[in-house]
């Protein structure tokens, strides 16, 4: 019996693994009118959980300051997914693990980061669509600098 080396991408479970909300300066907080500056901050985990099954973690911390640096809010979210991947070549795990199962992830990080601000008592956040491979291309070309003695930017 031949043994099924068909590549296999599976969506076993998506859930959020951490959400954190910070409110440090209220009550007084709420009573500013000036616009805050919101910065948003990626991160990509993957790690093997089982023969052909991984988890992939999309952090994303977003944290609003005014000019003086008095924070309104910080939100970080950890979306989590646990995928089956199999029969992919070793060289194509990473960028499947670190590009196609974020951009599964996102959408589902972004509604949990605009549901807890909102139920903050803020105004809700809605992050702006990602280009995963795009900053993994990035990190890869950072990487390679990296190695050959040139500077790294981390962000």
């Amino acid at each position: 019996m031949a043994e099924n080396t068909q590549p296999v991408f599976s969506i076993e479970k998506l859930y959020v693994k951490d959400l954190s909300l910070e409110v440090p300066n209220a009550p007084k907080i709420f009573l500013e009118r000036e616009n805050p500056q919101v910065n948003v901050q990626l991160r990509t985990d993957g790690k093997p959980v089982d023969d052909g099954i991984f988890e992939v973690t999309l952090t994303i911390t977003v944290s609003a300051k005014l000019p003086d640096e008095r924070t309104l809010f910080m939100v970080e979210v950890s979306q989590a997914g646990i995928f089956q991947i199999r029969n992919i070549p070793e060289g194509d795990l990473e960028p499947v693990m670190m590009i196609g199962c974020p951009n599964i992830l996102f959408p589902y990080a972004r509604e949990a980061v605009s549901d807890a601000v909102t139920r903050a008592g803020f105004q809700p956040v809605v992050l702006a669509p990602v280009n995963f491979e795009g900053l993994y291309q990035a990190q890869k070309q950072q990487a390679s600098a990296a190695q050959q003695g040139g500077e790294i930017k981390i962000q």
